[in-house]
């Protein structure tokens, strides 16, 4: 069992922390409503401003980890519950399933994990009936759950059955094993340092990748970390900052930064010297990428538009960056809650969104420009089946093919096409928190 540096809260702290939590879980599990939008903005949680930091991130946490391995967390209740989950009180399975979480891959005592999910059901009305179950189950969890849960190492269940599927058919058994076993690991801190990343990674204790980006194993707030209120650095898993370096030098040229926040990669090139518009259609995620550029003290011309219908100058861009929307398969690691509000159906979908974005980004470019299309998903038809696409269909571009020196020489992540795919289960580190990367495909394509 993997254990965390967050330390155990008593029997009497917490509760207000598991309240938020349980409803946050319906929120992902029975309304379909994302975690980005309960914990940030205008429709988060009101409850999450009453709790105090320390709160605040044990919440987080355990929202995470029930999502991560929620799989495994299902098969476990399933061997222990004779009848299933209670179906008439949603607020009895959130507390088994946080109850049974911090049992297993949390560092929080039994006793304070039984209580206190105990004491989560009797304050609902509902759910108040099965108090004694939610104690029975969790205290055989404590002593049988280890056991029950080493039954599913072999058959990755933290992945839903249509996605292992794909990726199983794609990448094949032993990589999709690898990439489901990868995310089912809380992931360290990665951000990206404007100077001096051997000291940044000493600031903040963690190490620098062969990317460049420095890693941590850090809980927190991470505005209180050091350098973050002085724009040092901005959190960007490893792999979302490769594509942007495939630009090259880009000192004095003109780039579109398209569906642009929350503005790490615009942050990369305004930094390495370009002249940069960033394009997004969301006003609140266009204010936080403000934010963000205002705290990096960087600057770079914003618009809200949809980037489909935007009038920019056609023909009037060096480079044109799309970081297209997508499934954001590729993402489950930082964001688990992707693996339960996704479907299949989706994928098609988005398909269709991003061939409109690419041949609106080709019509951007001056000719010789240089396009990088980048998507975080691990499903081809949103990556390279999308390039070959727009290869037929435009016989002006060609595609530069990616050589691995350019991505830190990460042979593995570059394809016989010369594009970019990294995978969850990609740079393997000796402590699993300190590996992975994000999936990520990227392709470079020249207007000629």
């Amino acid at each position: 069992m993997m254990t965390s540096r967050f330390a155990p809260p008593t029997e009497a702290q917490g509760l207000a922390a598991r309240r938020v939590a349980a409803d946050i879980l319906d929120g992902v599990l029975n309304r379909h409503r994302t975690l980005d939008e309960q914990l940030e903005g205008t429709g988060s949680h009101p409850g999450i401003k009453m709790l105090p930091d320390r709160d605040r991130a044990l919440m987080r946490r355990l929202v995470a980890t029930v999502l991560r391995r929620l799989g495994t967390l299902n098969h476990l209740l399933a061997r222990l519950l004779d009848r299933g989950v209670p179906a008439d009180a949603p607020r009895a399975r959130s507390a088994l399933l946080i109850g049974a979480a911090q049992i297993l891959w949390m560092d929080v005592p039994d006793h304070a994990a039984v209580d206190l999910s105990v004491r989560l059901v009797q304050a609902d009305r509902r759910a108040a009936k099965y108090a004694g179950l939610v104690n029975a189950v969790l205290r055989r969890c404590a002593r049988d759950g280890a056991a029950l849960v080493a039954e599913t190492e072999a058959e990755a269940p933290d992945i839903p059955p249509w996605l292992l599927a794909r990726w199983q058919a794609h990448y094949g058994e032993a990589t999709a094993l690898a990439m489901a076993r990868a995310v089912g690991v809380e992931p360290a801190l990665d951000v990206t340092v404007k100077d001096d990343a051997p000291y940044w990674a000493s600031r903040l204790h963690g190490e620098v990748l062969p990317t460049g980006s420095v890693r941590a194993v850090l809980h927190g707030a991470v505005p209180m970390l050091p350098g973050y209120d002085d724009g040092q650095w901005w959190v960007q898993d490893a792999a979302a900052a490769l594509p942007a370096r495939l630009f090259g030098d880009v000192t004095g040229r003109r780039i579109a930064d398209l569906c642009a926040a929350p503005g790490g990669k615009t942050a990369q090139l305004v930094h390495a010297g370009a002249i940069v518009t960033a394009v997004e259609r969301s006003p609140h995620r266009m204010t936080r990428l403000r934010d963000n550029l205002g705290r990096l003290k960087l600057e770079a011309e914003t618009v809200v538009a949809d980037a489909v219908e935007w009038d920019g100058t056609p023909g009037g861009f060096d480079g044109v960056l799309l970081d297209a929307p997508c499934t954001a398969t590729g993402t489950i690691r930082r964001h688990p809650d992707v693996a339960w509000l996704k479907q299949e159906a989706d994928i098609a979908a988005l398909a269709g969104a991003q061939r409109k974005l690419l041949h609106r980004a080709v019509a951007l470019l001056a000719p010789g420009g240089t396009l990088v299309y980048c998507t975080c998903s691990l499903e081809p038809e949103e990556g390279e089946a999308a390039i070959e696409r727009l290869l037929a269909e435009d016989s002006g571009l060609r595609r530069a093919p990616i050589e691995a020196a350019e991505v830190a020489g990460l042979a593995d992540s570059v394809t016989e096409a010369g594009d970019l795919r990294t995978l969850p289960c990609h740079l393997p580190h000796a402590d699993p928190r300190l590996g992975g990367l994000d999936g990520f495909y990227a392709a470079r394509l020249v207007r000629a």
